[in-house]
């Protein structure tokens, strides 16, 4: 059986570019819909460039939280295609 963290791990790997996830909607998908904050703090901890962290965002649209900073966070996505809301 997989771990939570596991779960979280594969569903953010698996988020296309140019896309993306609620923090909310990654718990929900792992399993635990009301575990969103445990989703950022697993993502916060993530240093795996193979997981793109980045296309996670706040359910309300928000950039969120990133450990290269929000302003990379940004700054990635519009690179992958991202179109944010005004």
């Amino acid at each position: 059986m997989k771990s939570f963290q596991n779960k979280v791990l594969e569903i953010t790997t698996n988020i296309p570019k140019g896309s993306v996830l609620s923090y909310k909607e990654v718990a929900r998908l792992a399993g635990s819909p009301k575990a969103y904050r445990a989703v950022g703090n697993i993502l916060g901890k993530n240093y795996n460039p193979k997981i793109p962290c980045h296309r996670v965002i706040c359910e309300n649209g928000k950039i969120g939280g990133y450990n290269r900073g929000a302003k990379e966070k940004k700054k990635v996505l519009k690179e992958e295609g991202f179109n944010f809301k005004s």
